[in-house]
């Protein structure tokens, strides 16, 4: 018989860690949270990723060439506003801090944000100090399978935080990890995407719980 405190039990352990932010509960489920359709691929041999704006040469990648790049695995605790934590997630991505070290995307000096634009005509927006972190993945996996279309599929920006660094206050939302991703725009200026324009936090924060502008 299922223990009907275990997800309580859990939750109160990672509290006691110091891992659980303020207004969070510990989900052991995935919930599904996004805006428009999902995207059905069934053939990826069109598929690209766009990098252009502030760098010296815009760059585009295939899906094989995209594969084909430095892949790392990153075991994260990830935050969604609507409250909800998921803790020791494993994620297989591109971190794009290894394309600029090996010269693969270069970037200009007044490179200073980075903007996702996703399927559906959605966007959002990292500061470039953000996205460079290594917690900060174009994820093509998560727990050793491919993304299922749901959660991405076949490729998404993922944020969160590793166990060792939980209260990081720069922690962010897991909004600010877009699905679907097909372009990266390194840009001089921000440029506040879907949510953070229908009135959520520009920075979203976890630890200072900053949901929204105003915090209506």
């Amino acid at each position: 018989m299922l223990n009907p405190f275990a997800r309580k039990d859990k939750e109160n352990e990672i509290k006691a860690m110091g891992r659980l932010p303020p207004g969070q509960s510990l989900t052991d489920k995935f919930p599904v949270l996004h805006y428009g359709s999902v995207p059905r691929y069934g053939d990826l041999s069109k598929w690209t990723l766009n990098i252009f704006g502030e760098v010296e040469k815009p760059v585009q990648f295939s899906w094989d060439e995209f594969l084909k790049l430095p892949m790392r695995k990153v075991k994260m605790d990830i935050h969604c506003v609507t409250r909800w934590s998921k803790f020791d997630t494993e994620w297989e991505g591109v971190w794009m801090q290894d394309l600029v070290d090996q010269g693969i995307v270069k970037l200009k000096p007044s490179a200073k944000f980075v903007i996702e634009h996703c399927e559906n005509q959605f966007t959002t927006n990292l500061d470039l100090a953000h996205f460079m972190k290594p917690t900060t993945l174009m994820a093509t996996r998560f727990n050793g399978e491919p993304l299922d279309p749901d959660h991405g599929y076949p490729m998404r920006v993922v944020v969160g935080a590793i166990k060792e660094q939980a209260k990081d206050p720069d922690v962010r939302y897991f909004w600010k990890g877009g699905k679907w991703v097909r372009g990266l725009e390194f840009s001089a200026g921000d440029k506040p995407g879907f949510w953070e324009q229908a009135g959520y936090h520009n920075i979203a924060r976890v630890w200072p719980e900053e949901r929204f502008e105003g915090q209506w």
